[in-house]
């Protein structure tokens, strides 16, 4: 057995059926797709770096490669296979790159938020919570950006406390770890991501991530283009059969070698080609998911 099929097997357990999953004999999805995917990025800028001290200082704040570089190719790319995507972005950031935000919005993708400056979330007191959502929403509408969803930074939030404040703020969804649904108080519809979908989980070599890697029962080391572009071959394929939804997470700068470049294009061929998924930005998933609640076993 190859090292592929070997991980192939510990990552995608045998299919049986998940709250992430329609049971139904007609698809849920429009025009009778088999299953929706939302091609989503993270991390716009210096804005974590900049919280965290660890931005250098003789380094002028602005001119980060993955925002000037890499994202103007990426949106090329994704034109020429017609996918509009979800960018998760820090409302520290707008202001930083209004240039890069207007083109994303040109451009038909959604602009969503990703926290002030990517606070993990979780740690966060009540008041600390409030503040930030004031500081970023006021930031947005500075910009004429309207949030729909927001992802919180590190994959979880503070339970109903968060959703209340999403509702009050006037967001459809929720994109953390976790399950694909809506939440029965709030109404708010959760559009989970999955760290194995993630190219941060199989790039990058920070303990972190080995930590999480061991969590899954991988290797602690990175593991490459090659593991993430066969993992999400194969993920594509379940979702279909499950009928449910995944959302899959590029970082523009981790997209910074030709390899790895090749595992986006190669993805992004794969689902603009594809009939049976239904391939749009989260706000558009939960737009839908909330007027037709009824085809949904939730």
């Amino acid at each position: 057995m190859s090292r592929i099929q070997q991980l192939n097997q510990t990552l995608l357990p045998a299919l049986q059926i998940t709250p992430n999953m329609s049971t139904k004999a007609q698809s849920p999805w429009p025009n009778g797709a088999k299953a929706a995917l939302s091609f989503t990025m993270d991390n716009l800028g210096e804005a974590q770096a900049v919280l965290s001290k660890s931005h250098p200082e003789t380094v002028p704040i602005g001119q980060d490669p993955a925002v000037l570089t890499h994202l103007p190719r990426i949106l090329d790319l994704l034109a020429a296979h017609d996918i509009k995507a979800t960018y998760f972005a820090e409302s520290w950031s707008l202001p930083v790159y209004p240039s890069a935000v207007a083109d994303l919005r040109a451009r038909g993708h959604e602009v969503a938020w990703h926290g002030f400056q990517h606070e993990v979330w979780k740690s966060l007191s009540e008041a600390e919570e409030q503040e930030n959502f004031s500081k970023s929403f006021a930031a947005a509408k500075e910009h004429k950006v309207n949030y729909a969803g927001f992802r919180p930074p590190g994959g979880s939030i503070n339970g109903a406390r968060t959703l209340s404040l999403l509702k009050e703020h006037g967001c459809s969804y929720v994109s953390p770890l976790g399950d694909f649904s809506i939440d029965s108080g709030s109404g708010i519809v959760i559009l989970p991501f999955e760290w194995k979908a993630v190219d941060a989980f199989w790039y990058m070599d920070t303990e972190k991530f080995k930590s999480i890697r061991d969590e899954h029962g991988v290797s602690k080391a990175a593991l490459g283009p090659g593991d993430f572009k066969e993992y999400l071959e194969r993920r594509i394929q379940d979702v279909k059969r499950e009928g449910g939804y995944v959302s899959i997470l590029f970082h523009p700068f981790l997209t910074d070698r030709e390899e790895r470049w090749k595992v986006l294009e190669n993805t992004l061929e794969l689902i603009s080609k594809d009939k049976d998924l239904w391939v749009a930005p989260c706000d558009e998933v939960a737009r839908w998911v909330g007027e037709n609640k009824d085809k949904f076993d939730f």
